[in-house]
């Protein structure tokens, strides 16, 4: 009876604290610099669901280590809705696959809110390359190995991944240049530092459009609406290529599932007002706004996808 009664008496302290929240601000820890899709798509979430929980959404970027430092630092984090994560394809589905022994365990150290949207990313170059399509890309990589330098956000990242597949199809060499998020790689990219990067589509369609990069193609498995003459890599002579970047909120595992609904609720309220999705799909991203259990399974399947993806490229677990 005892037992009961204290399994009774915390489950009413947990509802009764799930009425209250929120009632102080809420962090919303984003594993990349300021700058990049990760935080395109954090804030504009985080500024449309402010208003409805009664507090604001702070967004505090924790870049390093290709999204370790901040998933570490979420899944430590007390569980109790204060504090939020934006994951992705490289904290939840790469990094478990890349490393052997990582600060933190994507499935038992969150618990899913949300798979707020999708991106492919673009093989973009910068205007002193030689090639205008991916044939002509791959012609000028195979015959010059080693001499390309490809920028990514990060080791680990979705954008090192996509590069890594397109090499290992193609058979083609490059050099891997990890940058400390999107800000800084798009500079050197830009500037001609480096001479390529899988780019997540979010945030960098501007400098296509004004001619600054040229985009050879896309990584979906279908064409972006974004983009639509740009063909995919699937299309362009390797068939199954599929890369790209997912964006979702989650809380460290614990959090009371009151809370866990209240914010699920209000983040795909606030991903569904016109001036967030018309303003993703404006930047290529295409809204989903999953509930718990969805995204729960979508990332199970991608750690999956990843890890066979990895070993089809002969990249070794560290």
């Amino acid at each position: 009876m005892r037992l009961v009664a204290c399994a009774l008496a915390l489950s009413l302290s947990a509802l009764a604290g799930a009425q209250d929240f929120p009632s102080k601000p809420i962090r919303l820890i984003v594993p990349f610099p300021p700058g990049g899709g990760n935080d395109t798509v954090a804030r504009a979430i985080a500024q449309q669901a402010s208003p409805a929980l009664g507090q604001p959404i702070v967004v505090d970027n924790r870049p390093g280590a290709g999204g370790i430092v901040g998933a570490e630092l979420a899944a430590k984090a007390p569980a109790d809705g204060y504090t939020l994560f934006l994951g992705g394809v490289g904290s939840h589905a790469v990094n478990p696959n890349l490393h052997s022994k990582l600060p933190y365990d994507p499935v038992k150290d969150f618990a899913p809110i949300t798979l707020l949207a999708s991106a492919p990313s673009v093989l973009v170059v910068n205007p002193s390359v030689p090639a205008h399509s991916l044939a002509e890309f791959t012609a000028y990589a195979r015959a010059n190995p080693g001499k390309l330098n490809f920028a990514s956000n990060g080791n680990g990242s979705s954008a090192q991944l996509a590069a890594v597949m397109y090499e290992s199809m193609a058979g083609v060499t490059m050099v891997h240049v990890p940058y400390k998020g999107l800000g800084p790689a798009l500079t050197d990219l830009l500037s001609g530092r480096v001479q390529l990067m899988f780019s997540s589509i979010v945030a960098i369609v501007p400098h296509i459009q004004a001619g600054r990069l040229r985009a050879l193609a896309v990584t979906g498995r279908k064409r972006s609406a974004l983009l639509p003459e740009l063909p995919t890599i699937a299309e362009s002579g390797f068939p199954g290529y599929e890369a790209g970047s997912w964006y979702g909120i989650l809380a460290p595992a614990g959090t009371p599932r009151p809370i866990v609904e209240r914010l699920h609720d209000e983040l795909v309220k606030a991903l569904k007002a016109p001036e967030v999705s018309q303003r993703l799909a404006s930047e290529g991203a295409e809204v989903i706004g999953s509930t718990p259990e969805e995204f729960a399974a979508h990332i199970a399947a991608e750690k999956a996808r990843m890890g066979r993806a990895l070993r089809d490229a002969g990249i070794p677990m560290e």
